[in-house]
């Protein structure tokens, strides 16, 4: 008999404490469970508990890593690699301040009645939450954390009959809020360009990027996406910013290091790589004029702000 079958319903006690079952980690992420303890036994990249009787169960967070894990996989990191890219993202993460320190519940809990407006259409009742959710979180978690791992759910589910319908709702309500967002915090200060690598993100991602970099201190503007890189140099000597940040969600080709030192030198501003390809690439650029600023919000942005007060070495 399968664990999964064998596995007793979660008593109030584990609901309480956040522990799950496999059958129901599966469920939710649509990972098969001998899948989930292949992730374990020949990687290492999930440590769930074991009751008693051996049966595995499963932390909310552990729920997140495995999230995490098929975001990688779907962008083409193969699962033997995974494990260095999480474990060097969790030893980078800088503690969240008090006031967004919530527990992992009371997000889910927003998240589900997101999916449950979205899956429905209703349009007033997601804006009504994404208020509700604004006026309660810094932006950083409303779309870090509360948002968009939603879309991103979705996004990995878009081949099921209706999911790509939902991703798509939600992904125009995003894109819609964090532009308007971006447009209220920029007010025409471009101390620091952002473009997307061609290729290697949604717009979405590209534009949370801008709203996690910017700050009070530091404004951010972003190129439209699909920004030929080739002109890049053209537009930074027009704008004159302050530094110039390239974005790439997706594995880095062999030959990107080379043709980001080449497009450093045409540049009159420091170049920099932020999203999931500068993690996987800063041991390339290694002692190169290249700043990495990784992929995290709270990270990216304190990076950003040493990296122009002369603080971050390359």
């Amino acid at each position: 008999m399968t664990e999964c079958a064998s596995t007793p319903p979660a008593s109030d006690s584990l609901k309480q404490e956040e522990l799950f079952p496999i059958r129901e980690v599966s469920r939710v992420t649509g990972v098969h469970p001998v899948t989930l303890r292949a992730w374990e036994r020949r990687y290492g990249l999930i440590q769930p508990t074991r009751t008693d009787s051996g049966h595995r169960l499963y932390s909310a967070a552990d729920i997140e890593s495995v999230r995490s894990i098929l975001a990688w996989i779907e962008r083409g990191v193969s699962v033997s690699k995974v494990g260095k890219i999480l474990a060097r993202s969790s030893a980078i993460k800088m503690p969240a301040p008090v006031y967004v320190e919530v527990t992992s519940s009371e997000w889910s809990e927003w998240q589900a009645r997101i999916r449950t407006a979205v899956a429905a259409f209703d349009g007033a009742q997601l804006e009504r939450l994404y208020g509700q959710v604004f006026s309660t979180y810094p932006l950083l978690v409303v779309f870090q954390d509360i948002f968009v791992p939603v879309w991103q759910e979705l996004l990995l589910h878009r081949d099921e009959v209706g999911r790509s319908s939902e991703w798509l709702f939600l992904d125009a309500f995003l894109r819609a809020r964090a532009l308007q967002r971006l447009q209220l915090a920029t007010t025409g200060r471009g101390d620091v360009l952002l473009a997307a690598l061609p290729g290697h993100c949604r717009e979405l991602e590209l534009l949370v990027a801008g709203l996690l970099l910017g700050s009070a201190e530091i404004g951010v503007q972003v190129l439209a996406l699909g920004q030929p890189l080739e002109e890049l140099a053209l537009v930074c000597e027009k704008i004159q910013p302050q530094a110039l940040v390239l974005f790439s969600n997706q594995p880095p080709a062999d030959a990107l290091p080379a043709q980001l030192t080449r497009l450093a030198l045409e540049l009159h501003c420091p170049l920099l790589l932020a999203g999931d390809a500068a993690d996987l690439i800063e041991d390339d650029l290694r002692g190169s004029p290249i700043a990495c600023l990784g992929n995290e919000g709270r990270l990216m942005q304190q990076r950003l702000q040493q990296f122009l007060a002369g603080h971050l070495d390359t």
